[in-house]
């Protein structure tokens, strides 16, 4: 397990994120993961983050800096579902400049969580009822 982690510490190293003209990051996939369904990330405030981790039935990548935690899940998962304010959802995991760094790694080939279940948990952590869209309705869940 140790060499495991310390291989994905090594690897999120070696992979650079690059900065675009808005100030974002995309967020590096290990070249060993397939994202074949494209990739998104949702991101919480750090004070979730082990929380939402220890209740998930699987996590995919997941990466951290001091202020957020990022699960990467597939393209378009923020479709009919009104994340809570207290969550981001970053399409295509360009997320705001800093250093987030990959800390968990899935066991499998495919780096998603899946976002059903990652949406139920964040609404639980963050104390805010879920709500599906519909269309035309706004898409965030006002914070209690």
């Amino acid at each position: 397990m140790l060499k495991n982690a310390l291989s994905q510490l090594l690897g999120a190293r070696r992979s650079r994120t690059r900065e675009s003209a808005d100030g974002r990051v995309r967020l590096p996939l290990p070249p060993s993961l397939s994202a074949s369904l494209g990739y998104d990330a949702v991101g919480v405030p750090a004070r979730y983050g082990f929380r939402l981790m220890s209740h998930l039935p699987r996590a995919g990548c997941v990466f951290a800096d001091a202020d957020q935690w990022w699960w990467i899940v597939p393209s378009g998962s923020d479709l009919d579902l009104d994340w809570p304010e207290q969550a981001s959802y970053a399409t295509g995991a360009y997320v705001p400049a800093g250093h987030p760094r990959l800390i968990h790694a899935p066991d499998s080939r495919t780096p998603y969580t899946p976002p059903i279940p990652l949406f139920l948990m964040v609404c639980q952590v963050t104390g805010v009822a879920p709500s599906w869209a519909a269309a035309g309705r706004p898409r965030a869940v006002p914070a209690p």
